[in-house]
């Protein structure tokens, strides 16, 4: 008989003589409730209070933390449930060695596998913590945090072994030397994922939200979520790639991140002329030039007189580079230049080059077709044609 039993037998064989089980049902309810009530107080009168002082002190940090610091609160009060249990079972329970052998192995095993989530529960916490930082979005480390969930179920699942064959856990490591090939074989790419998640944190390759280009698997956009095994793009498609993550170590990426953290996104583009359309640039040329008004706002007398037998190109470059200086939408502090490329069956490429002031991709892709479309309608003032395959159709 358990001791709570011997002391309510004599109650209660002496009340209900005809109910010799009565005792012993009672003492395995009690000692259930008495867990119950221990969790319900543990739960929710104790360790709220710990919840509710460490809130207090960071409310901004730990404040945002509240379902993750619930969540340890909850493992937390079943692990002391176990401890309970472990330390009372022998007052409330049937006797007996078999049974003392079942109930200890039980809160045993409860126990560890509390104390892997309980480890858990505070690696994610951590992890929250840190995400919290300044600098957590250049050095992610969601990988490294994987691995050591990962490493605490492992550890846990070879205690929860060894308790259920009483051996020590060393005994069930050296059993692990056989299978070492196997398991080098199933989590090799959790192995280089977490090797490539310490090489990308050490040396900042990608962050959260960076905008990256791998041709080889299709991923164009910016990166979502970046995990032990593998790295989730969101492509500006809205859809999504995944992509592994020992593939930004192994292979070569594009990371738009320097753009981002420039001055200016660079337009570079090139206007094919007609070669048939150049020609040296005489007075009445210069004449026809200065009526437009849309050609004296840019260049002035002096630059129109200088181009004087000098080629209609020439002065179209000069135009092109005096409208790129005036134009309030550029950053005019990095490299701004209207070149010439080397001719070829297509003409001769006359080469935009300069960088936006606005990086967004809408704002950047409207300025660049509007420096283009106005300097396509400005070749006729300059005598040039644009060059263009023969489309099919004829003017008469």
């Amino acid at each position: 008989m358990s001791k709570i039993e011997t002391l309510l037998a004599p109650w209660l064989t002496e009340a209900f003589p005809h109910l010799g089980w009565l005792p012993k049902v009672l003492s395995i309810c009690s000692g259930i409730l008495l867990l119950i009530v221990l969790y319900f107080v543990a739960r929710h009168l104790v360790l709220p209070s710990f919840e509710k002082l460490a809130v207090y002190i960071s409310p901004q940090r730990l404040g945002q933390l509240k379902p993750l610091l619930s969540k340890l609160n909850r493992r937390l009060a079943g692990f002391i449930c176990c401890v309970a249990f472990l330390s009372s079972f022998h007052y409330f329970y049937l006797p007996g060695e078999e049974a003392e052998l079942f109930y200890r192995t039980v809160g045993q095993i409860l126990a560890v596998i509390y104390s892997g989530f309980i480890f858990s529960s505070l690696i994610g916490i951590s992890g929250a913590a840190y995400n919290q930082l300044s600098f957590a979005k250049d050095v992610p480390i969601l990988g490294i945090i994987q691995v050591v969930k990962l490493i605490t179920f492992i550890v846990t699942s070879i205690l929860v072994i060894s308790v259920l064959l009483d051996k020590s856990p060393a005994y069930i490591l050296s059993g692990f030397g056989a299978l070492a090939a196997m398991l080098l074989l199933v989590f090799k790419d959790t192995i280089l994922g977490f090797v490539a998640s310490i090489q990308i944190a050490a040396n900042r390759l990608v962050a959260d939200g960076d905008w990256i280009q791998i041709d080889q698997y299709g991923a164009d956009g910016e990166i979502e979520e970046l995990g032990l095994n593998t790295v989730k793009v969101r492509n500006w498609d809205k859809t999504i790639t995944t992509v592994p993550t020992y593939a930004l170590i192994s292979q070569s990426f594009k990371n738009w991140r320097g753009m981002q953290e420039s001055g200016g996104r660079r337009i570079k583009r090139a206007i094919n002329l007609d070669l048939n359309s150049i020609r040296i640039i005489d007075n009445e040329f210069i004449e026809g030039l200065k009526q437009h008004s849309v050609i004296c706002d840019v260049l002035e007398q002096e630059q129109l007189q200088e181009a004087l037998s000098k080629s209609n190109v020439r002065l179209f470059r000069v135009y092109a580079e005096e409208y790129l200086r005036q134009h309030k939408a550029l950053n005019h502090s990095l490299t701004l230049m209207v070149r010439e490329l080397a001719p070829s069956a297509e003409g001769l490429p006359i080469e935009i080059y300069c960088f936006s002031a606005d990086k967004r991709w809408i704002p950047y892709e409207h300025l660049q077709a509007d420096i283009i479309d106005h300097l396509l309608a400005t070749l006729p003032l300059f005598a040039l044609r644009p060059y263009q395959y023969m489309s099919g159709q004829f003017t008469r």
